[in-house]
């Protein structure tokens, strides 16, 4: 079997559910999910009302093959109780692009949205993949926040430096899609709750 065979089967029966928050990097989200899907994949995407600003449902949709979810409450949603019932689609949750914002929420274990609700309901793992100015990544604070989730079991994919919203060059810029596609077949291989 070819490596590219390999690879296009790596996610083969399994589903990412994607949560996108409002950080710039979400206009790469698209690419993301066409390469999961390419290896296999079902990916369910679910955004907060700040990502709508960065990439529309509409790409998502048609990028993903599925329905796109952001409203805590529709009424032709196709479950009972939306977000637990979301919270137990995937095999992994992907949180990309995670904003400083959404990490402190998940962190305090505040659910006042469709997404922080799936993140506190899911027992399946996270891997989150921050995206943010260097000055809110390097924060004392965002840094607890983080060290926190990560004692808890969450996966992280680090930011790298790279070209930053601000015009600046730091530590902040989403990691590689290769690298967060290498946290998410991790944590299929991964047994524990987180």
């Amino acid at each position: 079997m070819s490596r590219s065979n390999r690879k296009a089967k790596s996610l083969s029966g399994k589903t990412v559910l994607q949560v996108l928050t409002g950080g710039i990097a979400a206009y790469k989200s698209p690419d993301l999910i066409k390469e999961m899907r390419s290896e296999g994949a079902r990916v369910v995407c679910v955004m907060t009302a700040c990502a709508k600003e960065f990439v529309t449902p509409t790409v998502l949709r048609t990028v993903s093959g599925e329905r796109v979810y952001s409203e805590m409450f529709p009424l032709d949603a196709p479950f009972g109780v939306l977000h637990t019932s979301l919270a137990e689609v995937p095999d992994v949750v992907l949180v990309s692009p995670a904003t400083a914002n959404f990490i402190a929420k998940i962190s305090a274990g505040i659910a006042d949205d469709l997404p922080s609700c799936i993140c506190l309901a899911t027992r399946k793992p996270i891997v989150i993949a921050p995206a943010m100015n260097d000055g809110m990544f390097t924060h004392p604070i965002t840094q607890r926040n983080i060290a926190q989730l990560k004692a808890l079991g969450y996966r992280f994919v680090d930011p790298v430096e790279g070209n930053l919203a601000c015009g600046r060059v730091g530590i902040g810029h989403i990691a590689s899609n290769e690298s967060i596609l290498k946290a998410v077949r991790e944590a299929f291989s991964k047994n524990s709750r987180r």
